[in-house]
């Protein structure tokens, strides 16, 4: 069976807490990706941040996205998946938290993310169609 790091997409760079989502915006152009982790001062996860995020909660409300910083946006506690967690814990955690993203860490530093294009290239099309309906079903979060 596959584990996350079989899965997922390695070498997720991040946005520092402390950068503008103006700065996170640009970052997601240049590396062409729909989100990207939060990661403090002490090389940690934070959060995650995504495209959706900057258009609906800071731009179609009237923030500032040249003012506004990657921590205003980071809400509770990040969900991530070790690195070694087998296929199933990767889908039962992206499933029962709604999520599309999801980020590998080893130990303490983030190594990869687990987007549905990564989950399309594994998995089986029924297992894939199971997690569509699953995630698809209520307004995804990130």
């Amino acid at each position: 069976m596959s584990t996350a790091r079989d899965i997922m997409h390695p070498g997720a760079e991040c946005i520092a807490e402390d950068d503008t989502l103006e700065n996170a915006a640009r970052m997601m152009r240049d590396l062409r990706v729909g989100a990207l982790p939060i990661c403090g001062n002490d090389d940690r996860l934070h959060g995650i941040i995504t495209d959706r995020d900057i258009v609906v909660r800071c731009v179609a409300m009237g923030a500032d996205p040249r003012t506004m910083t990657a921590r205003e946006m980071a809400q509770g506690t990040p969900i991530w998946v070790d690195v070694d967690a087998d296929q199933d814990e990767v889908l039962r955690l992206m499933e029962s938290n709604k999520i599309r993203r999801l980020p590998v860490m080893d130990g303490h530093r983030i190594v990869g993310m687990i987007s549905e294009a990564d989950l399309a290239v594994h998995l089986d099309e029924q297992r894939l169609h199971q997690f569509a309906e699953t995630i698809y079903s209520a307004q995804p979060t990130n």
